[in-house]
């Protein structure tokens, strides 16, 4: 048998053991995609040239914030918003995004409505802004303060903000659950996961408790959910977790995907 054979056995073998997902990750050459089967990291390659500084997918939509604009995901690429420069950007009901003065904005239809301005927003997730002057809550077309200081990260699930202090939880009122330098904060939206960076290190919430675990890379910036829990790192290492893992492998898979300056990743 050729190497050629092995090959394409390889890979309708990959492609048969579960049905294929597909990771999006932002750097500064653009937008990528790595195809996710099982406990398996594929192939990967650069879908859209552009400065990425966000990305965020909900139920099979995909949102992309760059230095020129915000785009779209759709089955053409992606396509322009005519937004402008953008920092972050989520997507939730509709998507959100943030322009480099702090105006946030929501996409109706073709049109971009404002909804306010904070201070240096640094993140969006689903209704939640985390911002240098606090942690904000899209209500229709007003923001609401919802607290804090210097929020870096929001979960819209928990619902979960990342600070310098630690990662807090709303409920009635915001509570300190892991104490620490946190700089990323995820949650799984229609399940229960969620996953924090802090102090440099990565935790895994479950049963209440956050839970210290070692994804055999280091420097994540950000946490995606498909049936694995993908991570991202500065460099562009991709892991998932072992969970699904047919061979009970104990450690993560990671990839190298020789990306530079990645900012976040995205499963739709």
């Amino acid at each position: 048998m050729s190497d050629d054979d092995i090959a394409l056995d390889e890979k309708r073998i990959y492609e048969e053991r579960r049905e294929e997902a597909h990771a999006y990750v932002a750097c500064e050459m653009g937008v990528a995609t790595v195809a996710l089967s099982d406990d398996q990291i594929g192939r990967f390659g650069l879908e859209h040239q552009c400065t990425a500084r966000d990305i965020a997918a909900d139920r099979g939509r995909l949102a992309v914030a760059t230095a020129e604009d915000v785009l779209v995901g759709s089955d053409e690429g992606f396509e322009s918003t005519e937004f402008g420069p953008a920092t972050a950007v989520g997507v939730g009901e509709r998507v959100v995004a943030a322009s480099e003065d702090g105006t946030l904005a929501r996409l109706d239809g073709d049109e971009w409505v404002t909804l306010g301005a904070v201070e240096e927003i640094h993140a969006v997730d689903g209704d939640l802004v985390a911002a240098t002057d606090g942690c904000f809550r899209i209500d229709g077309d007003d923001l609401v303060a919802l607290g804090g200081d210097a929020v870096r990260d929001v979960a819209a699930a928990g619902p979960y903000a990342g600070t310098a202090d630690g990662v807090d939880r709303l409920a009635d009122g915001w509570t300190t659950e892991l104490a620490g330098d946190a700089t990323v904060v995820s949650a799984e939206r229609d399940g229960d996961r969620a996953h924090a960076v802090v102090d440099g290190d990565f935790f895994a919430r479950a049963s209440g408790e956050w839970t210290a675990v070692d994804p055999t890379v280091s420097g994540i910036v950000d946490v995606a959910y498909a049936a694995a829990t993908v991570t991202v790192t500065d460099d562009g290492t991709v892991a998932i977790d072992p969970v699904t893992a047919k061979d009970g492998a104990p450690e993560w898979r990671s990839r190298a995907l020789g990306l530079a300056g990645v900012t976040g990743v995205a499963v739709p």
